[in-house]
């Protein structure tokens, strides 16, 4: 691949990045910006259109709610059984009055109503036997680091100036994309980072895990006071994709914890930013296995030992718009935790498209040609995120559309199908319709831009995903939780309210799941452990458009 340019502008963040080698025998390479995420809505593939309809039929049901088919079957025994039942009352009634020997007719009758009856309450103990066990969201907490570990985006690229590990052209670099990254003047570095020199160390590493997911875990206690962890928590998932040393960060938890010996432990790594979505499924199904127990999920990225000090351009993104962070979210499947819950999980759908080489090797962690490891994404990961959104969406879209969004959109495919005319406008449905409030991953600003405009969102729709990229920065997996605690806080969550979070990462993979709200949460509850609790007053805060968002690539 060659490059038809030696000037590149690169104006965007790490997900709008493509590689491209200079004209030169040189390794050394250059980045391209691409303005526009691919028009995911206005192709797609029957197959994941039925793979979202299989999902939701009765046989298929492995989700918390699976509304169409259950209430076709529960009508039909809730209406058939009271009948029979009545039948079988008047039968007997009969024989008591009359004091007679019933007919062969009656006989023949009384029978089938028996039988009819005692197999529909069979059907009817099946149902609630196989039907999959809810799972609910008691609570969640956001970790916020110490104020001395805030940093502004001055401060960054001073300190990134001073280092010395960075030629001109890369802190050129680093100033171009930080200005126009999103990121706020309030993001968290651990000490490691910060400390002059760098102190690149297994032990900082360690410390900031420490820090970032006991803070995490001791906020979430404090706010859930009926849940003995050390007796209670029967399940732990922990997901960080970049550091996992031994003992793994899942068995940190259970000895700084005491937590029981039986506990079932799970450490997922190298997962990319959607792994905290992956998580709750996990949790979802372990749950959904082992009655009368919780489960605790645990998010979060090291930075640490990731720092990039290179000057390859290609790994250079993550260093601007990556920061410190992490949540944690408590889970149970006890019915008689339902009404002090604040969500029930009702659909969690995972697209993984590493099957595909280009997916597979479009973020991918390697040396640079002087030895320095970082993160190198290759110039296929806009397409790539594209279409591993397209397919998640098109799955999910059968579960949680309405009847008329779905027609509509189904009517217009076929309609492109079978014509195989370009003149047929596709039809893209109005999630708007389905969710109420979007958690959308704050990979970075231009990212966000263009989902916002590919799915017909508003500004408050947005609002929560663009303030925590200005807040908090990009804490990877951890980041749908800093939305969601950010909306709590505003007091925009009501009963019945429906939440999307969708994330995507390596692999290359695009994962959601659908919440529902089960009481109102107003601001006036939103506790002190609530990372956004001392400056919610302070949002939203005006972002000033970026010079490259009106110009083409």
């Amino acid at each position: 691949m060659k490059s038809s340019s030696s000037s590149i502008e690169m104006d965007d963040e790490r997900l709008l990045a493509e590689v491209a080698f200079k004209d030169d025998s040189s390794s050394s390479m250059v980045i391209k910006i691409r303005r526009k995420l691919p028009d995911f809505l206005h192709s797609v593939k029957l197959k994941y259109v039925k793979l979202g309809y299989s999902s939701s039929t009765f046989i298929n049901n492995n989700n918390n709610n699976n509304p169409a088919a259950s209430t076709l079957l529960l009508l039909l025994l809730f209406v058939l059984l009271p009948f029979f039942t009545h039948r079988l009352f008047l039968v007997f009634s009969q024989i008591w009055i009359t004091r007679k020997t019933i007919s062969l007719a009656d006989s023949s009758t009384l029978v089938l109503i028996i039988a009819s009856t005692t197999l529909l309450i069979f059907l009817l103990a099946i149902y609630f036997s196989k039907s999959p066990r809810p799972v609910y969201l008691l609570d969640f907490a956001c970790y916020k680091p110490e104020d001395q570990r805030k940093m502004s985006v001055d401060s960054f690229l001073k300190m990134t100036e001073e280092n010395g590990a960075f030629e001109k052209d890369s802190i050129e670099f680093h100033k171009r994309i930080s200005h126009r990254s999103g990121l706020g003047d309030d993001t968290y570095f651990p000490r490691g980072i910060t400390s002059t020199p760098p102190n690149l160390s297994m032990k900082e590493a360690r410390l900031e895990a420490e820090a970032v997911m006991f803070g995490a875990i001791d906020s979430l206690f404090a706010k859930s006071t009926t849940v003995n962890p050390m007796v209670d928590i029967g399940i732990l998932i922990v997901n960080c994709s970049l550091f996992n040393p031994t003992p793994s960060l899942s068995s940190m938890i259970v000895n700084h914890y005491n937590l029981r010996t039986d506990i079932k432990t799970f450490n997922l790594g190298g997962m990319g930013c959607s792994a905290g979505l992956i998580s709750i499924d996990l949790a979802k199904h372990l749950l959904q296995a082992n009655p009368n127990t919780y489960a605790l999920v645990v998010s979060t990225e090291n930075i640490t030992l990731n720092w990039y000090f290179g000057n390859d351009r290609s790994m250079l993104l993550c260093n601007c718009i990556f920061r410190m962070g992490g949540a944690a979210v408590l889970l149970s499947n006890k019915s008689r935790d339902r009404r002090r819950s604040k969500y029930q999980l009702v659909h969690s759908v995972r697209t993984h498209k590493g099957s595909d080489d280009n997916s597979y090797n479009c973020v991918y962690q390697r040396e640079d040609e002087k030895g320095v490891v970082g993160v190198s994404l290759a110039r296929e990961l806009m397409a790539v995120a594209g279409d591993a959104l397209k397919t998640n969406i098109t799955t999910l879209g059968p579960l949680v559309l309405p009847f008329s969004e779905q027609l509509m959109f189904l009517v217009t495919l076929v309609k492109r199908k079978v014509m195989r005319s370009a003149k047929v406008r596709p039809y893209i449905p109005d999630f708007k319709l389905a969710f109420e409030h979007f958690c959308i991953h704050a990979g970075g600003r231009a990212v966000l831009d263009e989902v916002q405009t590919n799915l017909q969102l508003t500004e408050w729709h947005m609002e929560p995903s663009r303030m925590t990229l200005h807040r908090f920065g990009n804490t990877s997996s951890s980041s749908l939780w800093y939305e969601l605690a950010y909306t709590e806080a505003k007091g925009r969550v009501s009963r019945g309210n429906r939440v999307w979070q969708i994330a995507f990462g390596s692999g290359f993979k695009c994962n959601s799941a659908v919440w529902k709200a089960l009481r109102d949460i107003p601001a006036k509850d939103c506790p002190s452990t609530n990372p956004w609790f001392d400056c919610i007053d302070n949002y939203p805060v005006l972002l000033l458009p970026t010079s490259s968002s009106s110009s083409s690539s």
